[in-house]
This record gives C-alpha cells, structure tokens and sequence, in this order.
C-alpha cells in the first residue's frame, strides 16, 4: 500500500487535504472487505451453518460495499460530496450491522476477528465522512 500512499501524495489535484483520512478508509476496506468474505467462507463450513444465514449475508453484503468505498476513495480527485457522503453512511451501516451480527457468535473465533476489522473500517467511514469537503 506504499504505492498508495505515494500517489495519494502526489496527486495533482486532490478533492481536499483529507488525504490520510483517504488513505486510512481504502486500507480498513480492503482488510474489511477479505475479512468479512473470509469470515462468510468459514460460517459456511460450521456444522450449523442454517443457523449463520444472516451473518453470512451480512458479511457478503459488508465486503461488496466495503470493496466498492475502497474503490471510490482510491480516486482522490473531485467527486460528488453527497454521493461520497451516501456510500461512506452505506459501508459504515453495513460494517456495523456485521460486526453485531458477528459479535454474537462468540464461541466462533472468526466472527470475533471480523467483528474487529469491522467497527474499525466503520470508524474510518466516519471519520472520512467528517472530511468530505462540499
């Protein structure tokens, strides 16, 4: 993610001097979006995998718009503000709906750990979100 980083810096015309906040969010999305579809591939091979349905779910749903915010914010030019402010508000709901969802299973170490990355990578939305200029 040092490449990242460097292009981040050199940007010639970055949106806003929020570049950290940027930065911070692709990088919690990236290891949010793998944990959490990592997290639904090991829920899927439990012995009582009918009684993880939702928190499969949430997981897949958390990692696609986890990948796409990831996305968005690695493009540090001008966008939308209030398009920007839509999906950080989407991807911090969903990281925060799964990890309470994985939170539950705690007898189960894969949803603990996903339940981390995931109150982190929503912590970053929000914080990014507090940065969106416009």
């Amino acid at each position: 993610m040092e490449t990242l980083k460097r292009i981040f810096r050199d940007h010639p015309s970055p949106a806003s001097g929020a570049g950290d906040e940027a930065y911070g969010l692709v990088v919690a999305a990236a290891e949010c979006s793998a944990a959490t579809t990592a997290c639904a591939d090991a829920c899927l091979a439990e012995e009582e995998v009918s009684r993880l349905r939702d928190c499969i779910r949430s997981c897949l749903d958390c990692a696609d718009l986890c990948a796409v915010t990831g996305r968005l914010l690695a493009r540090p030019g001008k966008q939308d503000a209030d398009t920007l402010r839509a999906q950080l508000t989407a991807c911090e709901n969903a990281c925060r709906a799964c990890a309470e969802l994985c939170a539950h299973h705690d007898g189960m170490a894969h949803c603990i750990a996903c339940a981390e990355v995931c109150r982190r990578c929503a912590d970053a939305c929000r914080r990014m979100r507090a940065a969106v200029v416009g």
